[in-house]
């Protein structure tokens, strides 16, 4: 996970005097230093992008500078994971800073508004509404896939302001947005159709949709540039279908492959946003007390031209290709720069870094399972953020951990032990040999799969009306004693 979606910390004024100082560009070293400000964060997260598809990761014919400056100017993560191999689950994660099993988000979410359970139960509560008691202003732009009932949409859980669209993946050509709303999905998929949404309002673009959430991005940070905010950009490229503009594919024309070139470009546009996104922290004099988490979702899908280097596997699988993206971390003066961090680290640990380093009374949350990556940047805790990380996928009945550099895999094809550090692209199964160690390590999973409950939410599949509503609300009431114990 190297550097596949942003996290960007910005600071902003908590007094009146400092707040005098920061307009002023007059905010001195010794108050940020001094927690008289409040960090802002934010992330910026791409979808389906390969691991190998990012410049700072060695890609051979993909350019990505402004990305690439981020892990230039900061530290990036040479195993640096998610969650889960596909979108929805691994976002309910990254977002709550808990495994989303733990609340039967495993499946991506029907889009049926008529759901009521269709995305984060909210008895969770996600960064934007832990950091809203705190005074922070959240905006996510792009892709939610967090539920489309009314009361889990992001205006209802903690986001200010929303500019994107509820479902899992749209088209990125204006012409091509022509379904008003949800309720007017007659064929399934259709939902990539609709019109954008400006917090509750259906609005027109005029603009590839890359280029208009880059633009939404910028607004953003320069409306609330003097308050402490929380900025999700969530692209949805380069996710299917691949599209790109002529001015991309231009830029791409060096890549001879059709489908390959126009991925290429989708990164293209990201990568220019990614470039403006930085620029206006600049030009707003907050650059400084910025922290920029990039990570992908997932790994690269196996049909969308996408390149996980020599990661075995792909989105939707539990070996590296799905799971190991590409991540980094950039804040000016507060985690080192140009150097490489090999431990293993998760998107858990966004929300437990941004609660931490804003000292966001988390007390009536649930347990977070990720850690604040700062201390172990900087030197200042030795030793792995992680003992161990677990993956679980219901629906491919497979699952996984990892123990240092011990990594186990079930799956519908066999069982697995793979030693990470001299075998990082999974090619030599040690089962065989070490039958007893897989053993220890299996019986670790299920202790841990315990603590799990069931999808709480019928599948995509479920349109129209092809799941009962009633059997999901079933499955939650089979869960509620289960989940009380989490």
């Amino acid at each position: 996970m190297l550097f596949i979606r942003t996290m960007l910390l910005v600071i902003s004024a908590s007094s009146v005097l400092v707040g005098q100082a920061w307009a002023s560009g007059k905010l001195t070293a010794e108050q940020v230093s001094g927690n008289s400000v409040k960090p802002n964060l934010v992330i910026i997260l791409t979808d389906d992008q390969g691991y190998n598809d990012v410049g700072f990761n060695g890609s051979p014919d993909i350019r990505t500078p402004n990305i690439d400056n981020i892990a230039a100017q900061g530290t990036r993560f040479t195993n640096g994971y998610v969650t889960f191999p596909v979108c929805g689950p691994s976002r309910a994660g990254l977002l709550t800073g808990r495994y989303q099993g733990r609340f039967g988000f495993t499946i991506n979410p029907t889009i049926d508004p008529s759901v009521e359970q269709n995305g984060i139960p909210t008895s969770e509560k996600n960064i934007a509404e832990v950091l809203q008691p705190a005074g922070y202003k959240s905006a996510i732009i792009g892709k939610w896939h967090m539920g489309t009932h009314p009361d889990l949409r992001p205006n209802q859980r903690g986001f200010d302001f929303f500019y994107g669209f509820l479902s899992g993946g749209h088209r990125y050509f204006p012409e091509e947005l022509t379904i008003n709303d949800l309720g007017d999905v007659k064929n399934k998929f259709d939902w990539y159709k609709t019109r954008l949404l400006r917090n509750e309002t259906r609005e027109d673009i005029s603009k590839y949709l890359t280029d208009e959430l880059s633009d939404e991005a910028v607004e953003f940070i320069k409306r609330e540039k003097d308050n402490p905010f929380f900025l999700y950009v969530a692209y949805n490229a380069p996710h299917a279908p691949v599209q790109a503009t002529q001015e991309y594919l231009d830029r791409n024309q060096h890549i001879k492959d059709k489908k390959r070139r126009t991925y290429a470009a989708m990164i293209s546009s990201v990568d220019d946003g990614v470039g403006r996104i930085m620029e206006t922290l600049q030009q707003q004099g907050i650059d400084d007390n910025t922290l920029v988490v990039f990570l992908s979702d997932n790994g690269g899908a196996k049909t969308n031209g996408s390149d996980n280097g020599e990661l075995r596997g792909h989105k939707n699988l539990l070996f590296e290709g799905g799971v190991r993206v590409p991540f980094a971390m950039r804040w000016p003066g507060k985690i080192p720069a140009g150097v490489d961090y090999h431990q293993p680290i998760s998107s858990l640990d966004i929300m437990a870094t941004i609660v931490s380093q804003a000292n966001v009374d988390t007390s009536d949350n649930k347990p977070l399972d990720g850690v604040d990556l700062i201390p172990f940047l900087t030197g200042d805790i030795k030793g792995q953020p992680h003992d161990v990380l677990f993956w679980r996928h219901v629906k491919t009945d497979s699952h996984a951990l990892r123990r240092g550099d011990d990594k186990i895999v079930h799956d519908r094809q066999g069982d697995y032990l793979f030693d990470m550090q001299n075998d990082f692209v999974e090619q030599d199964n040690l089962l065989p040999q070490k039958a007893a160690q897989y053993q220890t390590l299996e019986k670790e999973y299920q202790a841990w799969e315990a603590q799990l409950i069931d999808a709480i939410f019928p599948g995509l599949n479920h349109w129209p009306k092809t799941t009962s509503v009633k059997k999901s609300k079933k499955n939650k009431k089979k869960n509620k004693n289960k989940a009380k114990q989490k």
